[in-house]
């Protein structure tokens, strides 16, 4: 898969405000996505770097990214940028911090202007699309043909909505239901979705509803 058809999606979730919408744009890119690629596509649409840490900080990023011409073509897959990523960050020792720099450019040199915008936006942590967990579960369950309510309660119960993707992909609806609580692994917060107004939050319940 390109890294040109993840960031397009982005720019299309970004850019409408209509929650079925968003959710439409996300669901028909992760249909595309292989089965390897869906958890890394899922993290990155939701802003989440899956190595955690790159030890690229802020500073280091901006300078290459205004120092850096893009290219013209998007060439770049999401499998090369993600093992690329994964090398980033396990540099360690003497000159590492050099080094980081210097494949970070190298990315951003393959990498077309909206593309560099959006490893910028995902590496420092600060990649805003309008893409929520809620809409995401939304659009997985749409592309995989499992159960909203069951992508939710796994990746609440795991803590991890790329981890529910993968085995909504690879397992459906039984691998989601297999989730448990698990003694040490923290649970996520209940996903929730904004109503218009109090009263259309009562009409949704059924009229009825304990305040905490």
């Amino acid at each position: 898969m390109k890294l040109g058809a993840l960031v397009s999606c982005s720019a299309e979730v970004g850019s409408t405000r209509s929650r079925n919408k968003k959710s439409a744009h996300l669901a028909a890119l992760l249909d595309a996505a292989p089965a390897d690629l869906i958890g890394t596509v899922v993290a990155w649409l939701s802003g989440e770097l899956r190595q955690g840490r790159s030890g690229l900080g802020y500073s280091t990023v901006f300078k290459a990214l205004n120092s850096t011409a893009p290219a013209g073509s998007s060439s770049l897959t999401v499998s090369e940028l993600d093992t690329a990523l994964t090398q980033i960050a396990a540099l360690s020792g003497k000159g590492s911090n050099t080094e980081r720099a210097a494949r970070l450019s190298g990315l951003l040199q393959a990498c077309t202007h909206d593309e560099q915008r959006f490893l910028a936006g995902l590496i420092t942590g600060e990649l805003r699309q309008g893409a929520l967990a809620g809409v995401m579960a939304e659009a997985i369950a749409q592309a995989t043909g499992t159960s909203a309510d069951a992508v939710r309660r796994a990746a609440m119960l795991s803590g991890d909505l790329p981890l529910a993707a993968v085995v909504a992909r690879t397992q459906g609806d039984a691998g989601l239901d297999a989730f448990r609580v698990e003694l040490f692994r923290p649970l996520q917060p209940m996903l929730a979705q904004t109503a218009e107004s109090v009263e259309g939050a009562l009409e949704t319940l059924g009229g009825v509803a304990s305040l905490e």
